[in-house]
């Protein structure tokens, strides 16, 4: 039968937008629609303006560390209304960039829902329009936790929206989202409680970095309340009150959930087009993408296998260069680096130490040291920088970094583990004086062996 379109995409986020305008350069025939913003969660209450409170958040602290260096600067009251303006100017602006990117590339646009009547046919705002292939990109949602109170406290989109910095705010979790804020409200001036549940933040990082974080935040002034999970929230006058499971009350003017995130895949009509799910909501899809329906695909978020904005987009581009551009590929979901923006920042790609060792033995190059800057102007921050090497092949299974720059320097090591370097051509590659990133490449003392064989283990 024919078909309106050749490609209709759900979805104007990073994935949805990519897919949708690699395939139309192809010569399809592509339609995507958007029922909140385009950009998606990155460009308008994620990533895109995330960046920008982290920027703010450190002009206060590069103010504090002027005075060693000569300048005579005061820092003054910051003011939030201004940020908030730059903020959201900036997000309108790369969210409309977004559609004009889609019209400019031939795409029919609609800005409505978009749900499944049956495998081919879509009801799209008042109109139903049919499509040979359908690819799902709805990306996913913070949630709250399933405790009383919880409507009382914010999750990551209200801070998009938030008409005054708190004087005291209570994070519950420590993922990216939880983290990150907490080292940007106590830039901008908060008084900062993190509540998680585990003994270290960053759940799934290497041991090493989340030690160091957890270091960096207590040195900071940053309240730590590790082993700790919410059980109400209620409000008492102008208060805000959090009580954990272990009976302790914390007192805030706001609280912000930042306990997890579900897919966008409530009322799609899945059912209807025959596309399974997990008990969770993610779509299931295969090594391209493919869901229980051959002809319907899902990218980025909504299927839960890595949620990371560049890892959605690169999804999106392999999917409209397989289905329409006669190249068939794959990406790669190995050695995909990334970055955590605390304060400091980390960053890191490849295997952690366990994971590494749990495949053999492997070696442990490590360095904690003061940056330049902040020898110069006391500020207690430390950098750490971390190796780890594959005793058999010598291979360079993962680095890892906290520390000023770490997301900058990542990205260039992340080239080498992804092209599988050996500490041998790291140690061969001349530094960069003076600098941090040289440590990676002047690292000579093993600190300690993992993962030694099951008899080594027992004999010590």
């Amino acid at each position: 039968m024919p078909y309106d379109y050749d490609l209709f995409v759900i979805g104007g986020g990073s994935a949805g937008v990519r897919c949708a305008r690699i395939a139309a350069g192809h010569g399809a025939r592509v339609a995507v629609a958007e029922e909140r913003f385009w950009g998606g969660t990155c460009v308008n209450v994620g990533c895109v303006p995330k960046k920008i409170m982290v920027n703010a958040a450190e002009y206060g602290a590069w103010i504090e560390d002027a005075a060693a260096f000569g300048w005579d600067v005061r820092k003054g009251p910051h003011h939030w209304e201004k940020l908030a303006a730059a903020r959201d100017a900036e997000v309108q602006r790369l969210s409309a960039l977004y559609r004009s990117l889609l019209e400019n590339a031939g795409c029919t646009v609609f800005e409505c829902r978009a749900a499944f009547l049956d495998p081919h046919t879509l009801q799209v705002g008042e109109s139903r329009v049919t499509a040979e292939r359908i690819v799902i990109a709805t990306g996913g949602r913070p949630t709250r936790p399933d405790i009383p109170g919880a409507e009382l406290g914010l999750i990551s989109d209200d801070v998009f929206t938030m008409h005054a910095r708190p004087r005291r705010i209570a994070i519950v979790g420590s993922g990216y989202i939880a983290v990150e804020f907490a080292g940007i409200y106590h830039g901008l001036g908060a008084e900062v409680d993190l509540v998680y549940r585990a003994d270290l933040p960053l759940r799934g990082f290497d041991h090493d970095l989340r030690a160091a974080l957890r270091d960096a935040y207590d040195a900071q002034g940053i309240r730590l309340h590790p082993g700790q999970q919410p059980a109400a929230l209620e409000r008492r006058g102008r208060a805000l009150v959090l009580r954990t499971r272990r009976g302790d009350e914390i007192e805030a003017d706001c609280v912000l959930f930042a306990t997890g995130r579900a897919p966008n895949t409530r009322g799609l009509g899945l059912e209807a087009a025959g596309v399974a799910c997990t008990e969770e909501g993610a779509v299931i899809v295969d090594e391209d993408h493919a869901t229980t329906r051959p002809h319907i695909f899902a990218i980025g978020d909504v299927t839960d296998k890595l949620n990371l904005t560049p890892m959605a987009t690169a999804a999106g581009h392999a999917l409209a260069d397989t289905l329409f551009g006669n190249a068939p590929r794959r990406v790669s979901y190995r050695n995909v680096p990334t970055a955590v923006f605390s304060a400091p920042p980390i960053a890191t790609v490849g295997m952690t130490e366990a994971d590494a060792a749990a495949q053999g033995p492997c070696d442990i190059y490590l360095t904690r040291f003061a940056p330049m800057r902040h020898t110069i102007s006391r500020r207690p921050r430390r950098t750490l920088m971390k190796l780890v090497v594959c005793q058999r092949s010598r291979k360079v299974l993962g680095a890892h970094m906290l520390g000023e720059d770490a997301p900058e320097i990542m990205q260039g090591i992340g080239i080498a583990v992804g092209m599988g370097a050996t500490k041998e051509d790291f140690d061969r590659t001349i530094g960069i004086h003076p600098t941090a990133a040289e440590e990676f490449v002047t690292l000579r003392t093993r600190v300690r062996e993992a993962g030694l064989p099951e008899k080594a283990r027992a004999a010590e």
